[in-house]
């Protein structure tokens, strides 16, 4: 197991440090891979050194990361808020590319962390504290995308972004039909309604307040849809 974890080191510092584009990414690619094979409690000693790849000059490397974090992210969730605020600055990244895969793969945790204090609350009656930072993280993406959907800038990083609010006002709408319902085992489901309780960190009355608010933004702009650029005044009206 030591191997492996020089290994990837070595594979870290080669994307971090080569001089060759097509070897920084292979490397990346190989130490995405040891880091999801290896034990993640091995695995999360290494995430800083990953998230060091954040200020790459290469957008392709930085778009790869992004797309790292996320697996990382899906796979062993606990251990990932080290790579939180990397996934955060790229949501400002100079590179369209980067910020449209940061909002995708953002999303996807966002979710998935839902899920699982779904899960906790629900069955435990509590929230592990490492799943508060993970929320409270969430919380900051949800902010950034807020901003990132209402500001003039790339079309296709906004439409991403109209795309996740479109989700979380879906997500935080009561759905009767989910009422009392468990969360499917290994399930991509969530709805406000499964939360049988509430906790300090995530009320659902609160969140269900937060997205008619985002509704009422989505709204605004349907009204104004006619001086929107073309495509982002039919993703508004889709929404």
């Amino acid at each position: 197991m030591a191997s492996s974890r020089d290994q990837a080191l070595s594979l870290l510092a080669a994307a971090n440090n080569h001089g060759d584009l097509a070897v920084k990414l292979s490397s990346l690619r190989q130490a995405r891979d040891i880091l999801l094979a290896i034990d993640p409690a091995l695995a999360s000693e290494l995430l800083p050194y990953l998230a060091e790849l954040q200020s790459s000059p290469e957008a392709l490397v930085r778009k790869s990361l992004a797309e790292t974090i996320e697996e990382l992210g899906l796979k062993m969730l606990e251990h990932s808020c080290v790579l939180m605020p990397v996934l955060l600055a790229f949501l400002r990244d100079v590179d369209s590319m980067v910020a449209k895969q940061s909002i995708i793969s953002g999303t996807k945790i966002f979710c998935r962390v839902l899920e699982e204090m779904t899960v906790q609350l629900n069955i435990r009656g509590k929230i592990e504290r490492w799943l508060e930072d993970m929320w409270l993280s969430m919380l900051k993406f949800r902010e950034n995308i807020v901003t990132t959907a209402m500001e003039p800038g790339c079309i296709s990083t906004r439409l991403l972004a109209l795309k996740f609010l479109e989700r979380y006002v879906l997500l935080f709408t009561p759905d009767n039909n989910e009422l009392g319902k468990p969360l499917p085992e290994g399930g991509q489901v969530f709805n406000v309604s499964r939360l049988s309780g509430s906790h300090s960190i995530i009320d659902p009355v609160l969140l269900m307040s937060e997205a008619g608010m985002i509704l009422d933004y989505l709204l605004d702009m349907l009204s104004m849809a006619s001086g929107l650029p073309g495509c982002l005044a039919i993703a508004v009206i889709n929404c």
